[in-house]
């Protein structure tokens, strides 16, 4: 199979690998991706369970919580530029955007900008859309958007650098007190801050566990300070770097923020529970970074690709 630039450009991004490295394990794997991630990974040159790709698309994050904070939205609009992204006009309208998408029923971006635009008759939403790129006089996207719901609790949210970030915690509990709220508000922030990809270890699944038990053995076994270990004591050694792992993905084993004892997030909310004689639940988050996993232009790009290609 002829390994193209695209297919290169997809890898690196993927991984954080080099050029060179990443159209050698796809030459090696006839262009199966997952196949040369995970190589690339074994062999140390990918970072692990995450993609690398360089958080560079401009826009903002904005969340909208309804009043009996049952409900909330959060929804991110990409720009071209960060002067645009900090414009009162661009903003009122991703505020608006995100106050509209607390009451829709959009189960996509493509149903959303079919909807009637609430705050204006007469249009629908991509018309705002496109008339919003009219105005600015740059070019716009609703890359994506996620509504919560809370029946037997609450949602709180928090929003970092004016945008960059923003999160929407879903917690059940039976008493939303002004101190349970606040315990939620500080777990956004540590998701915030510390971006897990897990609620608890209860959420991971066995066979996440079992594949990263299996490339971090062939790490292990690759290292030459490992030369001659037993498959045994490899196998100790990698569980420990598994729980690890797990600790630093787990919001609730993450080490909380704010602690000075060193005590999880599970153990600060159980803690705030127990004070206020309640029952609290961290029951999900989502978390959205302005531009993960996009990449501005790089007009050096193709002659780079065409250079490797070449060799």
């Amino acid at each position: 199979m002829a390994i193209s630039a695209a297919m290169i450009k997809e890898l690196r991004e993927l991984s954080g690998a080099g050029l060179s490295d990443c159209k050698k394990v796809l030459t090696e794997t006839d262009g199966d991706m997952d196949k040369s991630m995970q190589i690339l990974r074994e062999k140390g040159l990918a970072k692990a369970a995450k993609k690398a790709g360089r958080i560079a698309a401009e826009g903002i994050v904005v969340v909208n919580v309804a009043d009996d904070a049952k409900t909330a939205s959060i929804v991110e609009v990409n720009s071209e530029t960060d002067f645009v992204a900090k414009n009162d006009v661009f903003r009122g309208f991703v505020n608006e955007l995100a106050a509209q998408l607390v009451t829709s029923d959009a189960a996509d971006v493509d149903a959303l900008l079919n909807e009637d635009w609430k705050a204006e008759a007469g249009m629908t939403v991509n018309d705002k859309l496109t008339a919003m790129i009219a105005k600015i006089g740059e070019n716009m996207n609703i890359r994506r958007f996620e509504k919560v719901t809370a029946d037997d609790g609450v949602i709180v949210s928090y929003i970092h650098a004016g945008g960059k970030i923003g999160v929407l915690v879903n917690a059940e509990t039976d008493n939303a007190s002004d101190a349970v709220k606040e315990c939620v508000k500080n777990v956004a922030m540590q998701v915030a801050a510390m971006s897990p990809v897990y609620v608890s270890k209860d959420d991971v699944s066995e066979d996440y566990k079992k594949k990263e038990m299996e490339i971090l053995i062939s790490q292990a076994k690759n290292d030459p300070k490992n030369a001659g270990k037993p498959e045994n004591i490899l196998e100790k050694m990698v569980t420990g770097r598994l729980n690890k792992e797990l600790k630093e993905v787990c919001l609730l084993e993450q080490e909380y923020f704010k602690s000075e004892n060193k005590e999880t997030v599970g153990k600060y909310v159980e803690n705030v529970a127990k004070a206020e004689g309640c029952t609290l639940k961290i029951k999900g988050f989502v978390r959205y970074e302005t531009g993960e996993g996009l990449e501005k232009k790089n007009e050096d790009f193709a002659a780079e690709v065409a250079a490797q290609m070449g060799n």
